[in-house]
């Protein structure tokens, strides 16, 4: 997501959450619809690159507002900033260990 230069990235561990649909929800913000479909191209690419993973469900691409891609444990949800801000992941799953991703480099 990096490389796409993907903006304000957050994991939330939802592991200790009962019932909880998945284990890691990724999150990012594009700047347009574009670059949300550039980011969520790229994690498609780098998770099968690196695991050789297909996502299970994708959903979103046809107006990159909100792209949700679905590998079972992990979902990553690329929004553009309005949709980020209205569904507001962070508080709906806010009884999730929530942590800001920096950068390796």
């Amino acid at each position: 997501m990096e490389n796409k230069k993907a903006e304000d990235i957050r994991i939330i561990d939802l592991k200790k959450i009962k019932n909880s649909v998945t284990d890691y929800f990724v999150l990012a913000t594009g700047n347009s619809n574009t670059h949300v479909d550039s980011i969520a191209d790229g994690i498609e690419a780098d998770v099968y690159k690196k695991y050789k993973e297909r996502p299970w469900k994708k959903e979103g691409k046809v107006n990159s507002e909100w792209v949700l891609i679905d590998f079972v444990n992990v979902v990553a949800h690329v929004f553009d900033e309005e949709k980020r801000n209205l569904y507001n992941l962070e508080t709906l799953w806010g009884d999730g260990i929530i942590k800001d991703f920096k950068s390796k480099k």
